[in-house]
């Protein structure tokens, strides 16, 4: 039986691709996510404004660490915008989606304080879980050209 090396190592170099995009996502994601849960629990807000500020900080933060390197390149504003909505929209939903759910899962998370060992442990649990639901979200995007094969088009 013969083995098709070159299917292997494009699964290979799309499953690494697929991871890095998935960890530049979760990136963005964690730091929105962190400052947003931080900021609503150190402020005494309700689980629902905390979600809330958690979400726009992480859709901020990922779009903004899609948008750095591609204005170092030289690209215009006007054209950075629809890539990165294009790169990481789907994949910050997909994030904010599990990781929240999983956050609200937890028995106490949301109402845990800072300095609480089940505030930081249910985010850590939540993050780890969205990048293993969101990988293959991205494999399948970028095998069909979208999500971050669009950003590496103009590297």
């Amino acid at each position: 039986m013969a083995h098709d090396h070159t299917a292997h190592a494009a699964d290979v170099s799309l499953n690494r691709l697929a991871a890095s995009a998935t960890t530049h996502c979760l990136t963005g994601c964690a730091i929105g996510e962190v400052l947003g849960l931080v900021i609503g629990t150190a402020l005494g807000w309700g689980t629902v404004a905390t979600i809330a500020l958690a979400v726009v900080l992480a859709f901020f933060f990922g779009y903004l660490l899609t948008s750095v390197p591609l204005l170092r390149s030289g690209l215009a504003l006007g054209a950075i915008v629809p890539i990165a909505l294009a790169a990481d929209t789907v994949s910050i939903a997909v994030m904010e989606f599990v990781d929240n759910a999983v956050i609200l899962l937890v028995p106490g998370a949301m109402d845990a304080g800072l300095g609480s060992l089940l505030f930081w442990g249910s985010l850590a649990l939540a993050l780890a879980v969205a990048w293993v639901i969101a990988f293959p979200v991205n494999r399948a995007m970028i095998a069909r050209g979208r999500g971050h094969a669009v950003v590496h088009s103009h590297h």
